[in-house]
């Protein structure tokens, strides 16, 4: 009794138009955690033990802070890469776990949404604070 079912056919050679989207996104999760660990562990280090603790942080911190273009690139490069690292961990889970494809296009979107409107308000106040208003 010889069955083939389509089920068993030869490979396809040819990749049919696919990307390699999840590969990308698997190695960018890896390669940003390293970045983040490095700059989360800086912040807490330099936050809480060079520069006296978290008693000392107030407006007129941040604003002598955010005047250095050193640290605008550190926290903008931290805000970037958390948003985009989380949301993409985000996008796995609803992808595992969403089996109805409406309710995951719903939650996808508001995700999506959420961290475009949270990475550019960030970039925004990074950018144009205005240590004057105090």
């Amino acid at each position: 009794m010889s069955r083939t079912p389509e089920a068993l056919l030869a490979p396809r050679s040819a990749r049919s138009g696919r990307t390699n989207y999840e590969l990308y996104s698997w190695l960018f999760m890896r390669i940003s955690g390293i970045i983040l660990v490095f700059l989360v562990l800086g912040h807490l280090f330099i936050m809480n033990i060079l520069d006296g603790g978290v008693q000392r942080i107030n407006f007129a911190f941040v604003a002598g802070r955010w005047a250095s273009p050193f640290w605008q690139v550190w926290d903008l490069t931290q805000l970037w890469l958390a948003m985009l690292h989380g949301g993409n961990g985000l996008r796995t889970i609803i992808n595992d776990y969403a089996e109805n494809d409406r309710v995951r296009l719903w939650l996808k979107s508001l995700l999506y949404i959420s961290v475009i409107f949270i990475v550019l308000l960030g970039t925004l106040v990074i950018f144009t604070f205005d240590p004057s208003i105090a």
